[in-house]
């Protein structure tokens, strides 16, 4: 059902700032499962009713893995976390889930930064590292928004998360004994209010509306949660809560009354005065037992160091409850136990939920090496003064906590792993038939020696025919040089790589479905789950330069990018086929065979499933954000404020046009002013206008 108020439709499902009650998944899609989907779901569905902890699905490239786990989610009705090995794989699966459940809490949960150095001490040049970070805001808010779809207490929800996920968050007790709940009538003042608000991380700012912050302006207070992307209106008379309504935070629109509202803290790490008062006093008793073993050792420079960091970090605490690298003392904040896990984003699960692990042959080993990686860097700022030991539990869990932590699980991978197969006893549930009928692609061995050359060749037939090509290579200085050769040979081409961030690398891969340009090249970001049906050629250079690259494991992934595709084919450059290489022909052969009798059996002819530019949109709309924000950096260069196309959606024909004579009036006074470049952003935005209208 759907409430309207003001004009504006507002799901139920969707009531912001509401715990919604508990729901049931509801599947939207126009399909029904076929192939191999049926009895793979029937044996899933049977394994989590029967109380199997571990199940693994091993599914070939384009069978709809996605599609079979939505309706054993749908089955089984319970909170589910999924878990990708990358962003990239991330945000699509996202975008796929929220295809499927339009109607349900589909989040988003991934690293919030777009660049992260961490503070590291490298011995033998007596080198510190400051922390450097850049927090992506958009990613931020999903984050905050998937904790508080979990705490809402329904039982529709899905988050979609990479690793990131078993790193410390904060306890979800002390973030939900946080939440500021308000109901309409209720007796409560406005300065009460403010001060519960400012208690959970929320800035007033009179100036900038932004989430995050709150206003005022004498009896009506409003404020946009650090979660969503509207505005809420609080009305008080006298002491009352009057009225609470959701506003468009641009125009102020009322889009919906609401009864009650509940507010989430701004940030995950919450910590009430009495406990922070608690925090301080223990990581004093320390500090003070610290600096006595470091000075009994006679290391006074370490010892110096570290009284002086934490004092700083201790009186910014005291005076603002907050402080840079605040996470370093999670420990003392959260009232553990030296050696205790970090809460994470399990925590915030119920006990009775699902894990479904996508890609798990390269998630799980990503799991298992976080804990150490981090416990190397950490031991040694703490050895040299730079942290206190307590800093060491501020880490990811090891595989054994992330284990005890799990109710059930369901391993996905096309290439399942021998940590997967032990966990299941050998016992998997294959699914081998594509529905499309689509057969794994043709394998090509040609000689490396001519491989640029020979490529070059294979990309103008592909984009003659408006087909998109993938190329892998080994090195980040082998795809830099290919792709700037191929770029002035007048090929259209990009390149994928890991210091791109994670929503503009979707918007990479939106922009090849688009056609904006033909070829992408990459390293290991051209694998696991990427859904790419344009995709008719992967080229895999030095395919027999045996490695993690080159594994049997990896090539059968790689090769899987063309299986979306009627005309896939994949070409091995090498001139000689290793042991991987056999292995993996072996394995597409054997996948062959069984999806061709299947097509022979069924009459089915094999046609590659195009998807709208539409659906593609909506399938990677993560990456709006990306761009987005690219668009308002580079007007903000230009001192040209941007007007939203959710603005847009608000207006009415005359207040469009009113707002059109006005950017006329900015565009000629720019003019007058010879700002030439202004008055063409104005002008840029008025064609806009129009078209929207």
């Amino acid at each position: 059902m759907a409430t309207k108020a003001s004009g504006v439709v507002v799901s139920d499902a969707h009531k912001p700032g509401v715990p919604a009650p508990t729901g049931r998944f509801q599947l939207v899609s126009d399909f029904q499962p076929t192939g191999d989907q049926p009895r793979a779901i029937t044996e899933l569905v049977a394994g989590l009713r029967g109380g199997e902890k571990y199940q693994t699905l091993l599914g070939v490239t384009g069978s709809g893995k996605t599609f079979t786990a939505s309706h054993v989610i749908q089955q089984i009705n319970k909170p589910t976390l999924v878990l990708a090995h990358n962003k990239t794989l991330a945000a699509q699966l996202y975008g796929e889930f929220k295809a499927f459940f339009p109607q349900n809490a589909v989040e988003f949960f991934i690293s919030y930064y777009d660049y992260y150095q961490p503070e590291a001490y490298i011995v033998s040049s007596d080198t510190f590292i400051e922390k450097d970070f850049a927090i992506n805001d958009e990613i931020d808010r999903l984050r905050l928004r998937a904790t508080s779809a979990l705490l809402d207490g329904r039982d529709d929800v899905i988050i979609v998360a990479s690793v990131s996920c078993i790193y410390g968050i904060g306890s979800p007790e002390e973030y939900l004994r946080q939440v500021v709940r308000l109901k309409r009538g209720e007796r409560k003042s406005r300065n009460r209010l403010l001060n519960e608000l400012v208690d959970i991380h929320y800035v007033r700012n009179d100036a900038e509306f932004v989430r995050g912050t709150f206003r005022v302006r004498g009896d009506v207070v409003e404020l946009i949660p650090a979660y969503e992307e509207h505005g809420i209106r609080i009305e008080f008379f006298g002491d009352e809560v009057e009225a609470i309504r959701v506003i468009h935070p641009l125009t102020g629109a009322v889009q919906q009354e609401l009864e009650r509202l509940v507010v989430y803290p701004a940030k995950h790490f919450v910590t009430p005065p009495d406990t922070l008062q608690k925090a301080i006093i223990d990581i004093e008793e320390e500090l003070r037992w610290r600096l006595a073993v470091l000075r009994s050792e006679g290391n006074v420079v370490e010892a110096q160091r570290l009284e002086q960091r934490t004092t700083f970090d201790l009186e910014m605490i005291r005076e603002i409850g907050y402080c840079s690298g605040i996470e370093n003392y999670s420990r003392h904040l959260s009232r553990l136990e030296p050696g205790s896990r970090p809460y994470c984003l399990l925590d915030y699960f119920p006990k009775d939920y699902l894990m479904v692990i996508d890609e798990s042959h390269v998630t799980m080993p990503q799991v298992r090496g976080m804990y150490a990686g981090d416990r190397s860097r950490k031991t040694t700022l703490v050895e040299h003064g730079f942290r206190l030991p307590s800093a060491l539990d501020n880490r990811p869990l090891k595989v054994e906590e992330f284990e005890s932590l799990q109710n059930q699980v369901i391993f996905v991978s096309a290439t399942p792993a021998d940590y997967e197969l032990e966990q299941t006893g050998g016992v998997f549930t294959e699914q081998v038939i594509r529905p499309t009928g689509l057969v794994d692609p043709e394998l090509d061995i040609r000689p490396v020696r001519t491989q640029v050359d020979d490529l070059l060749a294979e990309i103008r037939d592909r984009v003659s025919k408006n087909e998109r090509v993938l190329v892998t290579t080994l090195t980040k200085r082998m795809a830099e040089d290919l792709t700037d050769y191929l770029e002035g040979m007048g090929v259209r081409i990009r390149y994928l790589h890991s210091d791109i961030d994670a929503l503009e690398r979707v918007e990479i891969l939106r922009n090849l479905r688009l056609a904006q340009f033909d070829v992408l090249v990459g390293i290991n970001l051209l694998r696991e789950g990427l859904d790419l049906p344009e995709v008719s050629l992967v080229a895999i250079l030095d395919a027999d330069k045996e490695g993690f690259l080159r594994s049997t494991r990896s090539l059968i992934q790689t090769a899987g990018r063309a299986a979306r595709n009627a005309n896939g084919r994949v070409i091995l450059y090498a001139d000689k086929i290793t042991d991987s290489m056999q292995r993996m022909m072996d394995e597409v052969e054997r996948r062959r065979t069984i999806q061709m009798a299947y097509n022979v059996e069924h009459g089915i002819t094999p046609k590659t499933v195009y998807k709208s530019v539409d659906e593609i949109m909506a399938a990677t709309g993560v990456a709006d954000a990306s761009i987005a924000r690219r668009e308002k950096k580079a007007l903000a260069e230009k001192n040209v404020p941007v007007i939203h196309d959710p603005v847009l959606k608000y207006l009415t024909a005359a207040q469009r046009h009113d707002l059109v004579d006005q950017l006329k009036g900015e565009m000629k006074a720019a003019v007058k002013a010879l700002e030439f470049e202004r008055a063409a952003a104005w002008r840029d935005e008025i064609v806009r206008l129009d078209a929207a209208g």
